[in-house]
């Protein structure tokens, strides 16, 4: 048992810390404080409540809750483990602070008759998680084909971008209407269909989306430098990845025959996803876009 000398009263405790005596009450009550009581039922504290004091004071002072002091001056958790996620709670309430301030300047910055619409668009985009998840979801039931785990993470984390964690009025708007367009039921399930189909004439959909993906990046230069869709190396790659997964030949018949197969990624409502995408995330030529240039490159290759 500690002696008198050896220990404070409540008063003396709220000197030497700064923190109040009714908090220093309330962190008793609640068990994060321990105390003992004198002969005249008075709280005594040992000299250690005073680091203790002041660890608390300071964790409150960065907005960590009792609950999660608690954790830390049992030992349950670290500080560095609370401190980093009370920071992932702020950074995640910043994002939708921004969100949310980035869509009330959208419509305040949108001309008078045109407001109303924009606010029925952004209506629809108030959680940016929830947003992400509809275009997540729109493109899973476009991914009928089973694909290996990286391909699949890649392709969604193009098609379907992060919310900008800062984002402009702007890119708030684009990411409204890639939203409002994969509410397309018509658009929705024409590129069902045509996944339904390749999906009985592919053999192998990561071959596919590989040999896809080498054409991309060749086409790549060419997009960003603005130059006109063309035959070349960029499109043979491109017909070949198409012809080989389906155990055909690059002839000018498969390619009259190709132009149907892509013809949903020449659907003006999918042009305008991937313009929308490129406006969400920033990027010069997004995977759509440069399809895009593929397939028109493919279209003349048919015309000359």
């Amino acid at each position: 048992m500690l002696l008198r000398d050896e220990t404070l009263g409540i008063g003396e405790l709220a000197r030497l810390t700064g923190v109040p005596v009714r908090t220093i009450r309330f962190y008793c009550d609640e068990g994060i404080v321990a105390s003992a009581r004198s002969t005249g039922n008075h709280r005594r504290f040992g000299r250690d409540a005073v680091d203790r004091l002041v660890l608390i004071r300071r964790l409150r002072a960065l907005g960590l809750g009792l609950n999660a002091i608690a954790r830390v001056l049992s030992g349950e958790r670290s500080m560095a483990d609370e401190v980093s996620a009370e920071r992932a709670a702020l950074d995640a309430r910043l994002a939708e602070l921004a969100w949310r301030r980035a869509a009330l300047r959208a419509v305040e910055e949108a001309v008078p008759d045109q407001r109303a619409s924009r606010l029925e668009l952004l209506a629809a985009v108030q959680d940016a998680a929830a947003a992400r998840e509809r275009l997540v979801g729109f493109w899973r039931r476009q991914l009928v084909s089973p694909v290996s785990d990286g391909i699949y993470a890649s392709f969604l984390s193009m098609a379907a971008p992060q919310p900008p964690a800062d984002p402009t009025p702007l890119q708030v708007v684009a990411y409204a209407e890639l939203v409002h367009l994969v509410g397309d039921r018509a658009l929705t399930s024409g590129l069902r269909a045509r996944a339904l189909a390749n999906a009985r004439t592919i053999g192998d959909e990561d071959a596919l989306m590989h040999g896809v993906g080498e054409a991309v990046t060749l086409a790549q230069p060419c997009v960003v430098a603005g130059e006109q869709p063309r035959p070349g190396p960029e499109l043979d790659r491109f017909v070949a990845a198409h012809a080989t997964v389906r155990g055909r030949d690059d002839t000018p018949a498969f390619r009259r025959e190709l132009m149907g197969i892509v013809a949903s990624d020449r659907d003006p409502r999918v042009r305008r996803y991937w313009r929308l995408v490129g406006e969400v995330s920033g990027e010069r030529a997004t995977i759509g876009a440069l399809v895009a240039w593929l397939t028109d490159s493919l279209e003349r290759s048919l015309t000359r």
